[in-house]
C-alpha cells in the first residue's frame, strides 16, 4: 500500500493507493485544512487511524509540498508550515519515504492522466518526446518542467511564481505600479493567484463592486470569478479578462523556458472554475503574443486538468516507481 500527499496552503490531500503501476488506483482519500494541524504527522497519524492502517502496511509515502524542496524538507511559501521528511520518517518508520515540490508531483500526474481528465485549449501538433510544461495557479502560482531525457519523463521542480512579473501592457503596468507600492516587488503570484485575483481587483474597481464583493473575505476570489462570469460587474469582468491574459503570457513564457513542444499543462484550483472564461480566446492570444517564435507556442498542444486530485495521483505514481 502506498500513502500520497499533496500538501497546499490551504488545504492538504492525504490518500491511500494500490501499488499499481503507472497509475495507482485510490483505496481512500481525504482532505484537511492544512493550518488545522500542527504538522504533518499530526494529520498522517489521525488520517492512518481513520482508515484503521498500520505505518507497517505502507510500502513507501511521497508528499508533493508548496514550497522548494531541500535536503528532505521544505517551508511552505504561504502559510508558517515546516514539512520534514525525516520527522515523519521518524515518526512512522516508512520503509521508503520521498517529498517533491507539488507542481513537481503534479508533473508526474500529468503522465498518467486520460482524455476525460483535461480539457484541450489548443490541440497543436506535439512533437513526440518533446519537453512538457506544467502551470498552476491556486493559493500560490506553481510551475514544472517535464524534460525528455533517453525516452522517459524526468519531472523537475521550479520556483517560477515567486520570479518576477512582467508587465506587458499599459494596464499592466498600472497594475505593477499600485502592487509596487503596497509590496515593493512584484511577483508572479501576485497576480496569478487567487490573493493576485485580488490585487487585481482592487486596482480595477475605480469605485464599489457592483455584484458587493468583499475583497477582504476569504472567498473574494471565487466571488469575483463568479461575478465577472455571470456578468453582473463590469469591473470584475475587467479583472477576470486581464487576470486571464496575463494568465496566459505567463503560461508562454514558461513553454519558452522549457521549449515544451510536447505541450503545456494548466493545473491548479482556479482554472476548472474559470473555464468558459479561460477558453474564449484571451487565454491562448496571449500565449501565442511571443514574436518570432508564435507558429512555435501555436504548435503546442495546451489543456487545461479537470482531475482536481493529479498532484495527489503524482505523489502517488512517484512512491509506486521509487517504492
Amino acid at each position: 500500500m502506498l500513502l500520497a500527499g499533496d500538501i497546499g496552503g490551504t488545504k492538504t490531500l492525504l490518500g491511500l493507493f494500490d501499488t499499481t503501476t503507472p497509475r495507482p488506483q485510490p483505496l481512500a482519500v481525504r482532505a484537511y485544512g492544512t493550518l488545522d494541524y500542527a504538522d504533518l504527522p499530526s494529520m498522517i497519524a489521525e488520517f492512518l487511524d481513520a482508515q484503521s492502517v498500520k505505518p507497517s502496511a505502507i510500502r513507501a509515502a511521497c508528499f508533493g509540498v508548496a514550497g522548494p524542496v531541500i535536503d528532505e524538507a521544505a517551508e511552505l511559501t504561504n502559510v508558517p508550515w515546516k514539512v520534514d521528511g525525516r520527522q515523519v520518517s521518524a515518526r512512522f518508520a516508512f520503509r521508503r519515504i520521498a517529498m517533491l515540490n507539488d507542481l513537481q508531483a503534479m508533473a508526474y500526474g500529468v503522465t498518467v492522466l486520460e482524455p476525460g481528465e483535461v480539457h484541450v485549449l489548443q490541440d497543436g501538433e506535439p512533437v513526440p518526446g518533446g519537453n512538457v510544461a506544467v502551470i498552476a495557479a491556486g493559493t500560490g502560482l506553481g510551475e514544472a518542467m517535464l524534460h525528455s531525457v533517453d525516452g522517459r519523463y524526468v519531472p523537475s521542480p521550479s520556483e517560477g511564481g515567486h520570479a518576477d512579473f512582467a508587465a506587458r501592457t499599459e494596464r499592466e503596468m498600472m497594475l505593477v505600479r499600485d502592487l509596487t507600492v503596497r509590496y515593493g516587488r512584484v511577483e508572479n503570484e501576485r497576480v496569478l493567484s487567487g490573493p493576485g485575483l485580488v490585487n487585481i481587483a482592487r486596482v480595477a474597481h475605480g469605485s464599489a463592486c457592483a455584484a458587493n464583493v468583499d475583497f477582504t473575505g476569504a472567498d473574494a476570489p471565487a466571488a469575483i470569478s463568479a461575478a465577472a462570469l455571470e456578468r453582473r460587474c463590469s469591473s470584475c469582468e475587467e479583472t477576470l479578462d486581464l487576470f486571464i491574459e496575463a494568465y496566459g503570457a505567463e503560461a508562454g513564457n514558461l513553454a519558452l523556458r522549457v521549449v515544451s513542444t510536447g505541450g503545456v499543462f494548466v493545473g491548479g484550483g482556479i482554472a476548472p472554475k474559470i473555464l468558459p472564461a479561460l477558453a474564449n480566446g484571451t487565454f491562448m492570444r496571449a500565449f501565442r503574443a511571443k514574436p518570432p517564435l508564435e507558429a512555435m507556442l501555436a504548435a503546442m498542444p495546451v489543456k487545461v486538468i479537470l482531475n482536481a486530485e493529479a498532484g495527489l495521483l503524482g505523489a502517488a505514481v512517484y512512491a509506486a516507481a521509487n517504492g
